[in-house]
Protein backbone atom coordinates (compact mmCIF):
# COMPACT_ATOMS: atom_id res chain seq x y z
CA UNK A 1 0.00 0.00 0.00
CA UNK A 2 0.83 3.49 -1.21
CA UNK A 3 0.42 6.23 2.29
CA UNK A 4 -1.23 9.04 0.62
CA UNK A 5 0.77 12.67 0.73
CA UNK A 6 -0.72 14.85 3.40
CA UNK A 7 -1.77 18.53 1.33
CA UNK A 8 -2.92 21.37 3.34
CA UNK A 9 -3.76 24.59 1.81
CA UNK A 10 -2.20 27.48 2.42
CA UNK A 11 -4.65 29.92 1.72
CA UNK A 12 -7.10 27.90 3.71
CA UNK A 13 -4.93 27.50 7.09
CA UNK A 14 -4.19 31.46 6.94
CA UNK A 15 -7.95 31.94 5.94
CA UNK A 16 -8.89 29.94 9.57
CA UNK A 17 -6.32 32.12 11.76
CA UNK A 18 -7.35 35.02 10.17
CA UNK A 19 -11.26 34.64 11.51
CA UNK A 20 -9.97 32.34 15.17
CA UNK A 21 -6.62 32.96 16.08
CA UNK A 22 -4.64 29.53 16.28
CA UNK A 23 -7.28 27.13 14.14
CA UNK A 24 -5.10 27.69 10.85
CA UNK A 25 -2.42 25.57 13.22
CA UNK A 26 -5.25 23.50 14.42
CA UNK A 27 -6.23 22.79 10.44
CA UNK A 28 -2.69 22.47 9.66
CA UNK A 29 -2.32 19.18 12.38
CA UNK A 30 -0.51 21.12 15.16
CA UNK A 31 -3.11 21.06 17.93
CA UNK A 32 -1.43 22.06 21.13
CA UNK A 33 0.46 24.37 19.22
CA UNK A 34 -2.93 26.31 18.04
CA UNK A 35 -4.61 25.68 21.46
CA UNK A 36 -1.22 27.53 22.86
CA UNK A 37 -2.06 30.33 19.77
CA UNK A 38 -5.46 30.94 20.76
CA UNK A 39 -5.17 31.09 24.35
CA UNK A 40 -2.28 33.97 23.27
CA UNK A 41 -4.89 35.64 21.15
CA UNK A 42 -7.56 35.88 24.32
CA UNK A 43 -4.91 37.08 26.57
CA UNK A 44 -3.51 39.50 24.62
CA UNK A 45 -7.38 40.32 23.58
CA UNK A 46 -8.23 40.51 27.42
CA UNK A 47 -4.97 42.85 27.74
CA UNK A 48 -6.70 45.49 25.61
CA UNK A 49 -8.23 46.64 28.20
CA UNK A 50 -5.34 48.02 29.99
CA UNK A 51 -4.70 49.17 26.61
CA UNK A 52 -1.00 46.90 26.15
CA UNK A 53 -3.59 44.32 23.97
CA UNK A 54 -3.60 46.98 21.42
CA UNK A 55 0.16 46.50 20.35
CA UNK A 56 0.13 42.80 21.42
CA UNK A 57 -2.93 41.33 20.01
CA UNK A 58 -2.21 42.50 16.56
CA UNK A 59 1.39 40.71 16.42
CA UNK A 60 -0.40 37.33 17.66
CA UNK A 61 -3.23 37.47 15.01
CA UNK A 62 0.01 37.96 12.16
CA UNK A 63 1.87 35.57 13.39
CA UNK A 64 -0.54 33.18 14.07
CA UNK A 65 -1.70 33.83 10.17
CA UNK A 66 1.60 33.55 8.66
CA UNK A 67 2.95 30.87 10.83
CA UNK A 68 -0.32 28.69 9.87
CA UNK A 69 -0.03 29.43 5.85
CA UNK A 70 3.89 28.80 6.08
CA UNK A 71 3.38 25.55 8.03
CA UNK A 72 0.72 24.84 5.46
CA UNK A 73 3.35 24.66 2.55
CA UNK A 74 5.73 22.97 3.90
CA UNK A 75 3.79 19.78 5.04
CA UNK A 76 2.47 20.30 0.95
CA UNK A 77 6.14 20.10 -0.04
CA UNK A 78 6.40 16.81 2.48
CA UNK A 79 8.97 18.96 4.44
CA UNK A 80 6.72 18.89 7.83
CA UNK A 81 5.00 16.18 9.44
Amino acid sequence: MTAAKATKSPALAGILSFLIVGVGQMYNGQVVKGILMFLAGVITGALCLVVVGFFLFPIVWVWSIVDAAVTAGKISRGAAA
